[in-house]
C-alpha cells in the first residue's frame, strides 16, 4: 500500500463522498476510483458501499480507515523527527493520558520546558490505559500518562507524586452520601456504573471478596468525565477515584472512599530501548527534575 493511496482512502471515508475528495485532492473523479478501485483488487477487499446518496465503509473499510490514519499519524512523527537538525530542540512530543492529578505535574513540566525551548510542541490524547498502551506500541505516542491498569514490568516507568483513593461518585441527595466510607456490601443491589478496563475490574473484585458480575452494572465507561453526567441524572454510583470530577459545594455530586481504603499512584511510562526525539528526551529530563524537587 502507498501512502498517496492510503491518504486518498482516508478522504474518501472522511468526506463520504467520491466526488468531493477528489474536489478536496484536486483530482479528477474517475482517477480517484480507479487508484482505490486497484486498492481494493489488491488487498481482496471491498471497502466502499457506494450510493446516489453516500459512500460509506464496509466493516473492512472501517478497519482500514483506523490503521491508515495510524500508519499516516506515524509517518509524519517521524518525519518531523527526522527533519530537526543536531542543534535544533524544537518539534512534536505526543503524550497518551488517561485521567489523574499526574498530569499536573506533565503539564508543570511542559510549561518549563517551552520557556527555554519555545520550539517544542506538545499533543495530548485522552484514552484509557488500554488505548494509551496500544498507542504505545505502535510508536503513535512517546509517553503514556496513568494510574494503574499497566504491567510495568513491560515497560521503563517514573512513578509521579500524586496517589488517588477509590470510591463512589454519586448525587448528593443518594442514601449513602451522608457515609464516610463505603465497604464491599454496600455496592449490593444499587446501579453501578464500572469502568470498563478488565484489570480495573479485578482489582475492584479483590476488594470486593465476591464476584464482580454479581453487581449490578448498568453502564460502562472508560474516561469518567461523560460517565459523570449519568451520576447527575441519577442513573447510578461510578466506581472511580477522586479528584477527577467536581465535588465543590455547587456541583450536584460528591465521593464517598472505599474502605479498606484502596489507592492507586500515577505513573508516566514509555517503551523499553526507546530511541527517543531530541524534543522528549528534554521532556523526560526536565520531568525528573521537577519531580525530584516535589519530593525532596
Amino acid at each position: 500500500m502507498e501512502i498517496r493511496v492510503l491518504k486518498y482512502f482516508l478522504e474518501v471515508a472522511n468526506k463520504g463522498s467520491f466526488s468531493a475528495a477528489a474536489k478536496s485532492l484536486h483530482l479528477s473523479q474517475p482517477t480517484l476510483s480507479r487508484q482505490l478501485g486497484e486498492l481494493e483488487k489488491n488487498i481482496g477487499k471491498k471497502l466502499f458501499i457506494r450510493s446516489s446518496i453516500r459512500t460509506a465503509l464496509t466493516e473492512d473499510g472501517m478497519f482500514l480507515q483506523k490503521r491508515a490514519q495510524e500508519i499516516i499519524d506515524l509517518t509524519q512523527k517521524t518525519e518531523s523527527e527526522l527533519r530537526q537538525s543536531d542543534s535544533f530542540i524544537g518539534g512534536n512530543i505526543w503524550i497518551g493520558a488517561g485521567e489523574s492529578e499526574g498530569m499536573r505535574i506533565v503539564a508543570k513540566t511542559i510549561n518549563s520546558l517551552r520557556k527555554d525551548f519555545p520550539n517544542i510542541h506538545v499533543h495530548l490524547i485522552s484514552a484509557n490505559a488500554t488505548d494509551t498502551i496500544e498507542r504505545l506500541e505502535k510508536g503513535l505516542i512517546d509517553f503514556g500518562v496513568g494510574v494503574g491498569g499497566i504491567d510495568l514490568n513491560n515497560y521503563e516507568s517514573m512513578w509521579l507524586p500524586t496517589a488517588h483513593a477509590d470510591g463512589l461518585l454519586m448525587r448528593k441527595d443518594s442514601p449513602l452520601a451522608s457515609r464516610t466510607a463505603i465497604t464491599p456490601n454496600d455496592l449490593k443491589g444499587i446501579p453501578i456504573i464500572s469502568p470498563r478496563s478488565e484489570s480495573l475490574r479485578h482489582r475492584y473484585e479483590q476488594w470486593l471478596g465476591y464476584s464482580f458480575d454479581s453487581l449490578d452494572i448498568v453502564a460502562t465507561f472508560n474516561l469518567i468525565y461523560n460517565a459523570a453526567f449519568l451520576v447527575e441524572e441519577g442513573v447510578g454510583y461510578a466506581l472511580t477515584i477522586d479528584r477527577l470530577v467536581t465535588t465543590s459545594e455547587n456541583y450536584p455530586l460528591c465521593f464517598v472512599p472505599c474502605e479498606p481504603k484502596m489507592e492507586v499512584r500515577s505513573n508516566i511510562v514509555w517503551k523499553k530501548q526507546q530511541v527517543f526525539s531530541k524534543s522528549s528526551q528534554k521532556f523526560l529530563e526536565r520531568l525528573q527534575e521537577l519531580t525530584s524537587d516535589s519530593t525532596s
